[in-house]
């Protein structure tokens, strides 16, 4: 009568263990605040931002894009199975796969729809000027998502003291403009845009506040540029980024009128890591690469 009794209490143990709700991390995307079952088994990621912070918090990412642009992730990701490329998900391929978690963002923005036909997908896109912030919260959803809430909080202390150090290195060095080069064509960025992070978080001064906060940056030429007359150069090559056969931004910029420049002529011009700024924005160690360089340029010259 015993033996029946625990036998019965154990089959009511598993039928209401299968009833409960299944464990869900709460966390923020693009979206707003959304439900992801913890420890998804097999992921596939888009965003090379996601895949980035991913990768440093020791996630296994199971399913990219067919190109990551960041070598180290290239290479490191080389044997993933490709499901789709940065704009456009495979759906066949995704199905193939089976993930339990799709993550979309940045450049796939909007195909959440079409991904949660064949798995739970979360938008994490990282947008506008308070990057940093949303740093730090993708970060800390991640490890909430994968249990490593440890390893995310070591990850948000690691880069909070990198961006200490960046305002160490940058306090009154002067002002700076924020240029893209895309081939011969040039365009700037200041404060709320894109890269306006550089001047509200570090407290790099802009050397025209005024400047459009377009997204895509204001197309400007030489001349703006020789007016404007910065202290420091900061420097994005959209061609090297997406691996174009474009001119560098070394040649676009090396004419006349930027030589005359005070940031030309004291050899304060900082060229950002081009795919860890324009492809990755907003990944962890991505994000640290672009500071890390403005750390080194900053403390160069003096």
């Amino acid at each position: 009568m015993k033996a029946k009794s625990t036998y019965l209490s154990t089959i009511a143990l598993w039928m209401m263990a299968g009833c409960m709700p299944v464990h869900g991390a709460e966390i923020q995307t693009y979206a707003g605040p959304q439900s992801v079952e913890s420890n998804p088994a097999k992921v596939a990621v888009f965003d090379v931002a996601a895949i980035d912070t991913l990768d440093a918090l020791g996630v296994t990412i199971d399913g990219v894009p067919n190109r990551l642009y960041l070598e180290r992730l290239q290479e490191k990701y080389a044997k993933a199975e490709v499901v789709g490329t940065l704009f456009e998900p495979d759906l066949e391929a995704l199905n193939a796969l089976a993930p339990d978690l799709i993550v979309v963002g940045g450049r796939s923005s909007g195909k959440q729809t079409e991904t949660s036909r064949v798995a739970p997908s979360i938008d994490m896109t990282i947008w506008g000027e308070d990057l940093i912030g949303q740093v730090r919260q993708r970060i800390l959803d991640y490890g909430r998502i994968f249990d490593l809430n440890h390893k995310a909080q070591a990850l948000v202390s690691e880069f909070d003291h990198k961006i200490e150090t960046a305002k160490n290195a940058l306090e009154g060095k002067g002002t700076a403009l924020v240029l893209m080069t895309n081939g011969p064509k040039i365009s700037v960025y200041g404060p709320g845009s894109r890269f306006g992070w550089i001047h509200s978080v570090l407290g790099l001064p802009a050397a025209d506040p005024n400047i459009d906060a377009s997204n895509h940056g204001d197309a400007v030429s030489f001349e703006y540029v020789a007016e404007t007359d910065p202290d420091w150069l900061i420097v994005v090559d959209r061609a090297a980024a997406v691996g174009s056969n474009e001119q560098n931004a070394k040649a676009t910029l090396d004419n006349v009128l930027i030589r005359e420049t005070r940031a030309w002529k004291t050899g304060r011009i900082v060229y950002l890591p081009s795919a860890s700024v324009y492809i990755a924005a907003g990944g962890a160690q991505a994000t640290i690469e672009v500071i890390d360089s403005l750390i080194d340029g900053f403390s160069k010259t003096q």
